[in-house]
């Protein structure tokens, strides 16, 4: 026959390209007439269907069915029934057998763990088995009518556990919950809440009035009605309410919160009304008491000299003392809230505020201070503690701080702190100060014990004993004044001098040093006969120290070079004090002219210094109208020290000089000296 006269779609076409040969049910062509008439029928409906066909249940099915197949399909077409579906064979054999007896079923909604896409899968089913028969009125198979109905028992089972939970959700709400129909306000539901703010009496079924006898008279019936009437819900906030609690208990006074919502149906009509709400008696009486205790506090606070206030636990000010505001000058609506940050600093205020919100989030006491402006405009400094009070419960209800001037007591700490501090620098400077002539001295004594010096070698070594033990008398009674010198303070020694000399003497003094690095010094002038108005010792100083550093700062046989020369405009002479040394640490050189630099930024260095001496010559370098700068060699390597000072004037022709370098006696006799 041909094949198209069993019905169209992908089926058909699938039963077209099939070997039925070896198939139990043999060929298309061969198969009972009463098959065919069902097999077409069922290709030709949208809904999913199946024949099971013969002694082994032959399995023919119309394209709705192949969808619940899954991964069954087309594999499936023309097997037996119990190799198409093993998974559930032993859940509808009895079914099968059944229908093969003669008998229909219908099932609905029948669980079903199939395998069909790979994985195990729970699922569910409607559907109907008959029986089929041939032309002779025998039984042949089976016929089934079916629908997958797993998602429909999966969202009904969603529903329905959505619905317990909400129950549940209503019963174990905190708040009391309730729901009252028809204009008679009966009860239909009511939570656990309610019953133990009413007391635990009948309720469902019951009317308001029937259950609540008691609150006859108090105007919450009235207000049901009205609700009801109107549709307009109504919301009360601690509405005050009698109940009798215990059946033979007497009236107790609680308070409510509540919300009477109308209930409409799908008309749009009133049907009922909604109770939602909270008992909070206990937060009334707690108030009541946290009022009456505030008042006593107020009048407690303004008895105080402090500055005080109030705050809600949120942080909001709402009270302040007579205090404040006499000080302030300022009325309660100007500073109420946050308003208060415009007594504060303005470039403070903000930052003030969120750091107030920070720490009144802990919920801890805290302590803080800041300065406060005064009517009169002064900014004084206050010292702020601020503790919560707390209910019962732990909560805080309310916050309460105090402001106390502690403006003189800051100035006074200030000082002290401030007379510590110089107390050590001078301490500090006087060792390091010192310790700079004591090595020619070292060395001169040193060369007075060897044998056979003659008169000469022991006048020159005897006169720069002589000039360090001076220079020293000199440092001594400066440095007993060192605090006046690093405020700018000190009266300067102020006469001509040669610059030449200056050098020869910051030379002399660090020489030891130099010598016993073995490094190489060099002094060039661009006019040897600079004079400056200043102090010799106190420039002898500013170059030795600077010399000192770039000696100790630069490696074995380093070079150091001292150059002097006057700018164009011959206003000014610049002493540059190079070297080749290790340089300077960028993040050190913006600092390093302040006391104590190289010791707060990086005391583990072991060179030690960059501090002390430095600082002296910044400030010194100022006494004198003049300015030190300091930079690392355009080469990378080593440092160099600028000393900028005005020039006096030319002195006595010493032109001779000229590139002359320093040497251990007191003339400049060689050109270098190592």
């Amino acid at each position: 026959m041909n094949i198209l006269q069993l019905g169209t779609g992908d089926i058909a076409e699938l039963v077209s390209r099939t070997d039925w040969e070896a198939l139990p049910l043999g060929a298309p062509e061969a198969w009972p007439h009463a098959l065919r008439t069902i097999f077409n029928l069922m290709l030709n409906s949208k809904f999913p269907m199946f024949v099971a066909w013969g002694p082994q249940l032959a399995f023919l099915y119309n394209d709705a069915y192949s969808e619940i197949l899954g991964q069954k399909h087309p594999k499936a077409l023309g097997r037996p029934f119990a190799d198409i579906w093993s998974e559930i064979w032993d859940d509808i054999l009895p079914i099968i057998n059944k229908a093969l007896a003669g008998e229909a079923s219908f099932f609905e909604n029948l669980p079903l763990t199939m395998l069909r896409k790979g994985f195990t899968e729970q699922t569910w089913f409607t559907f109907s088995y008959s029986p089929v028969s041939d032309e002779s009125g025998v039984i042949c198979g089976v016929y089934c009518t079916c629908t997958e109905t797993t998602r429909q028992v999966l969202a009904e089972r969603e529903r329905r556990d959505e619905i317990d939970r909400l129950r549940d959700f209503f019963q174990q709400a905190p708040g009391i919950m309730a729901i009252l129909r028809h204009p008679s306000h009966t009860f239909e539901l009511a939570n656990q809440a309610y019953y133990q703010l009413v007391g635990n009496r009948e309720l469902v079924g019951r009317t308001v009035r029937e259950a609540l006898p008691e609150v006859e008279g108090q105007g919450l019936f009235e207000l049901l009605d009205q609700v009801y009437r109107s549709g307009t819900p109504y919301v009360g906030r601690a509405v005050p309410i009698k109940l009798r609690r215990r059946e033979d208990g007497d009236l107790e006074q609680r308070f409510a919160d509540f919300v009477y919502q109308p209930i409409r149906d799908s008309a749009g009509q009133v049907s009922g009304i909604f109770v939602e709400g909270s008992d909070v008696t206990e937060a009334v009486l707690v108030n009541r008491a946290l009022q009456e205790s505030e008042e006593r506090l107020r009048q407690l606070a303004n008895t105080i000299p402090q500055l005080a206030w109030m705050a809600r636990p949120d942080g909001y000010i709402h009270w302040f003392n007579d205090r404040f505001f006499d000080y302030t000058g300022k009325t309660l609506e100007e500073v109420e809230g946050w308003g208060w940050h415009v007594v504060h600093p303005p470039e403070t205020a903000q930052a003030g505020i969120e750091r107030y919100k920070t720490l009144i989030a802990t919920g801890e006491p805290f302590e803080m201070k800041g300065a406060l402006r005064s009517a009169s405009g002064e900014f004084r400094t206050f010292f702020t503690k601020t503790a919560p009070l707390l209910d019962a419960a732990g909560n805080t209800v309310q916050w309460f701080g105090t402001s106390t001037d502690i403006h003189e007591f800051e100035q006074a700490q200030e000082e002290l702190r401030a007379t510590s501090r110089r107390k050590d620098e001078f301490l500090a400077m006087l060792a390091h100060e010192l310790r700079n002539p004591l090595a020619p001295i070292s060395t001169a004594a040193e060369l007075l014990k060897l044998p056979g010096l003659k008169d000469g070698q022991i006048k020159a070594t005897s006169a720069i004993i002589t000039r360090q033990v001076s220079h020293m008398k000199q440092l001594v009674d400066d440095l007993l004044d060192v605090s006046r010198v690093t405020r700018g303070l000190v009266n300067l020694q102020r006469k001509p001098v040669s610059l030449t000399d200056v050098i020869r003497d910051a030379v002399e003094q660090i020489n030891p040093l130099i010598v016993g690095k073995r490094q190489s010094l060099s002094v060039r002038y661009s006019d040897a006969t600079a004079q400056v108005l200043g102090d010799h010792t106190r420039l002898v100083q500013v170059f030795s120290n600077i010399l000192n550093n770039a000696s100790r700062y630069t490696a074995e046989q380093g070079e150091i070079l001292i150059q002097v020369q006057i700018d164009g405009g011959g206003e000014h002479v610049q002493v540059r004090i190079i070297d080749s040394g290790i340089g300077l640490e960028p993040q050190l050189l913006p600092h390093i002219f302040e006391l104590f630099t190289q010791a707060e930024r990086s005391p583990d260095r072991s060179q030690g210094g960059l501090g002390l001496g430095l600082a002296l010559v910044k400030s010194l370098v100022e006494l004198h109208n003049g300015k030190v700068a300091a930079r690392n060699n355009d080469s990378g390597q080593g440092s160099e020290f600028a000393v900028t000072l005005p020039v006096l004037g030319a002195a006595p022709d010493t032109s001779g000089l000229a590139n002359a370098a320093a040497s251990t006696t007191d003339e400049p006799s060689s050109h270098r000296q190592r």
